[in-house]
């Protein structure tokens, strides 16, 4: 199972989801009798690096996040003693 396949939301795996629904459209029984196979694990795997990219991307953000939240929270006790 694989989620759903619209362009915009993977623009690393364009290509590939083209050229599977090309391939589904082209062999309508072939499909179920692996005839798309490749495309689906070159899909896959695309999808698997895709998620790698954007987890390494939200770690950063959060990272960043708290670091600023610690900076904050550093600041708060010194501002109300004053």
């Amino acid at each position: 199972m694989h989620p759903p396949l619209t362009l915009h939301r993977h623009p690393m795996c364009a290509d590939i989801i083209e050229e599977f629904q090309k391939c589904h459209t082209d062999h309508p029984v072939g499909k179920f009798f692996g005839k798309c196979t490749e495309l689906k694990i070159k899909l896959d795997k695309c999808f698997r690096q895709e998620k790698a990219v954007k987890r390494k991307a939200n770690f950063e953000e959060s990272k960043k996040f708290k670091e600023r939240l610690q900076a904050y929270r550093k600041e708060m006790p010194a501002q109300g003693s004053e």
